[in-house]
């Protein structure tokens, strides 16, 4: 059996407290949100759920209008643990019914880190898109790549994970998406 294949009818995406209050002090913000926002676009196109997190939103924000203007169809979990499955990030997640998630996010090496841990923990395949999550120094982002993959977790590229979803070209999905990986 093949590792790290893609369906989009077992897959999710979380995108992990892309705030104003953090992302205003990460350097790679804008490749964070173009990225984001393509996965964002492939989930619609595919009807891949998805699930969006947001730190202490009274004092950090609520998740950038970069990001939220393209969100669509999505549902918030406000937290104040740095993981995302806490009691309620649980019952979300066992309600989609889906094993596969797929992540982007800040910071790598604390929300981001600590959420796929559980995730992995908890029996769920995790993708973490290295082009699609930020610390603010590179050096807690290679922690956090690095943890993350220590723990099984595929660490991969939007791209990557754009056209294992996707499976052809040709399809009105490609079609649709094509035009944005330019």
């Amino acid at each position: 059996m093949a590792k790290h294949r893609l369906l989009a009818a077992t897959s999710l995406f979380m995108a992990i407290d892309l705030q104003g209050g953090l992302m205003k002090v990460m350097d790679q913000a804008g490749k964070v949100y173009r990225n984001t926002k393509l996965l964002l676009a492939v989930c619609q196109q595919l009807g891949i759920p998805v699930l969006v997190t947001e730190q202490y939103p009274k004092g950090l924000g609520h998740t950038v209008s970069e990001v939220a203007e393209s969100l669509g169809e999505h549902t918030t979990i406000e937290k104040i643990s740095f993981t995302a499955l806490t009691a309620d990030g649980c019952g979300v997640l066992q309600e989609f019914g889906r094993k596969q998630v797929i992540i982007a996010g800040s910071e790598t090496h604390i929300c981001v880190y600590q959420t796929v841990r559980d995730l992995l923990e908890a029996g769920y395949e995790v993708f973490v898109l290295a082009d699609a999550v930020c610390s603010r120094t590179k050096e807690n982002f290679d922690t956090g790549l690095a943890l993350m993959k220590d723990e099984g977790a595929a660490i991969t590229s939007t791209e990557a994970v754009v056209f294992d979803l996707l499976k052809k070209a040709g399809t009105p999905e490609f079609k649709a998406i094509a035009p944005l990986l330019k």
